[in-house]
């Protein structure tokens, strides 16, 4: 495949086209609330149909689309994309943020990944200013020292989605964090127990009638074949492969984790159900030794995903991205009074 290098990125073919809609429908959403929400949970559908939710950062365009980035090392929701553009996004967890009981934000619609590699942040300026501002410890990986292991952080594939519908839903009443497996006394533990017990709630991932993705915070309860999942009305969830994404992150997104529970979800009498089959866990459980082995599988990939377009590992800009992660300079200080004789000098 040829390839070509531009000061916008490193590209195996033409860039597509999206046909922007009128700001009306992301209008939909208070700006000021998407805005303030730290993350939001993203999802595509994979090969076989399965509904597949990741927390990622968003930012807002001028033109009424979403801006999503995905770094080469994780592209599978890019290869999705370019598979079967339809997405959905739901703005559900508000630590961080500083907002009250704030609404969920359903978005979905349509997305387009072209296969440019980004080298610097032209293009995404204010998802990677926001994000340096937000994840202040991100800034040391700009360091001499931290660019040999995290320069496949900053090759990203951007992502642009073109909202189509907009829900608003109250914020769920959530048990406190649960700690402790979720399992049925006497019943073997399901798949996906302990991550579950993470976080005092999760987003089920299932597709409507149409095929099309959908999200839903719920708080699952355990029954010795799976987890019962309440979801709101204006969720059309249908029978199907399904699964429940379970992430967290401090004030500053920081000690982040993540997790996957990938299933199937059928209607029962109880309720709906969902049954789960498999875990995981792409940045460990929390181990020390799993960060090294996150390293190592990063690196494999970025050089996969270059391998099978017969490119080399482009260079990251640097002193780009230096310049965005810069702290905002501290507005200037009051002249200072002229001393009274007696006063302390400061």
């Amino acid at each position: 495949m040829s390839s070509r290098t531009t000061s916008q990125g490193i590209s195996g073919h033409n860039m597509g086209t999206t046909h922007r809609l009128s700001h009306s429908v992301l209008d939909a959403a208070p700006s000021d609330v998407l805005d303030a929400y730290r993350t939001c949970e993203f999802v595509t559908l994979g090969r076989d149909g399965t509904p597949l939710a990741w927390p990622t950062a968003v930012a807002r365009r001028d033109d009424g689309t979403l801006l999503v980035t995905t770094c080469l090392a994780f592209a599978q929701k890019a290869l999705n994309v370019r598979r079967d553009g339809r997405v959905a996004l739901l703005f559900s967890d508000p630590t961080g943020s500083g907002l009250g009981h704030a609404p969920h934000v359903f978005i979905s619609g349509r997305a387009e990944c072209p296969d440019t590699i980004m080298t610097g942040p032209q293009g995404a300026e204010e998802y990677w200013r926001r994000l340096f501002e937000r994840q202040p410890h991100s800034r040391a990986y700009l360091t001499p020292l931290m660019r040999p292991l995290m320069s496949w952080y900053y090759l990203r594939l951007l992502i642009t989605v073109v909202p189509e519908h907009v829900v608003l839903r109250t914020p769920l009443e959530e048990p406190a964090h649960r700690g402790a497996p979720l399992s049925v006394p006497g019943a073997r533990p399901l798949p996906g127990a302990v991550q579950l017990a993470r976080a005092s709630s999760a987003v089920l991932a299932a597709r409507d009638a149409s095929g099309a993705p959908v999200l839903a915070r719920t708080v699952p309860r355990p029954t010795p074949s799976g987890y019962l999942v309440e979801v709101p009305a204006d969720c059309p969830v249908e029978d199907g492969p399904a699964g429940l994404l379970v992430h967290r992150h401090d004030e500053r997104l920081n000690h982040m984790y993540n997790a996957f529970v990938r299933g199937t979800v059928e209607r029962t009498e109880a309720g709906r159900l969902l049954v789960p089959s498999t875990v995981i866990e792409p940045m460990g459980s929390g181990r020390a030794s799993d960060a090294w082995r996150v390293l190592r599988q990063t690196k494999r990939s970025t050089d996969r995903y270059l391998a099978r377009r017969g490119l080399s590992r482009p260079k990251v800009e640097w002193d780009r991205f230096r310049t965005l992660a810069a702290p905002a300079p501290a507005p200037a200080a009051p002249a200072a009074p002229l001393p009274v004789k007696g006063s302390p000098h400061h």
